[in-house]
């Protein structure tokens, strides 16, 4: 059997709310989805990558669109050794210097050190005016990444 979650994260990938904010965002989450198995906040220790487990497609560079693949791996072998503090690498496409962060995902993706998910919640997803709600509780503003395994 497999499972799905709704995985929201600050852009900001050091951007960790108040615990206050956090339940907050929870309570609002289990209303907006109520058939989901679990709603939590986590707060990592460190930064991590979030993607879309079965779904993740690889990304393009922000500034050329060329496919990423054949530098994207030393890049975030490179970030993992400074536990994804510097997410800043040389495109080897064009040479520029871009973020990993700030890749086009095919399927989102992004880094985070709080995040706050919703497991099987029977959704494709909030509307953007719930995000925005979300957004405001938190104080950051939020990326949506559909996790499936």
């Amino acid at each position: 059997m497999s499972d799905n979650w709704l995985q929201y994260l600050p852009k900001d990938p050091t951007f960790r709310p108040s615990s206050k904010a956090a339940a907050a965002a929870e309570l609002l989450l289990r209303a907006w989805l109520p058939e989901a198995d679990a709603i939590e906040s986590e707060f990592h220790k460190r930064i991590m990558f979030f993607e879309g487990g079965a779904n993740f497609s690889g990304s393009r560079c922000p500034v050329c669109d060329a496919d990423t693949e054949p530098w994207w791996g030393d890049a975030m072998e490179s970030a993992a050794r400074t536990g994804f503090v510097d997410l800043g690498c040389i495109a080897s496409c064009c040479g520029a210097s871009v973020s990993l962060n700030g890749l086009r995902y095919n399927w989102p993706a992004g880094f985070a050190s709080y995040s706050l998910e919703a497991m099987n919640p029977n959704s494709r997803g909030l509307s953007a005016a719930q995000i925005v709600r979300l957004e405001q509780e938190l104080g950051c503003e939020l990326r949506e990444v559909p996790l499936h395994l």
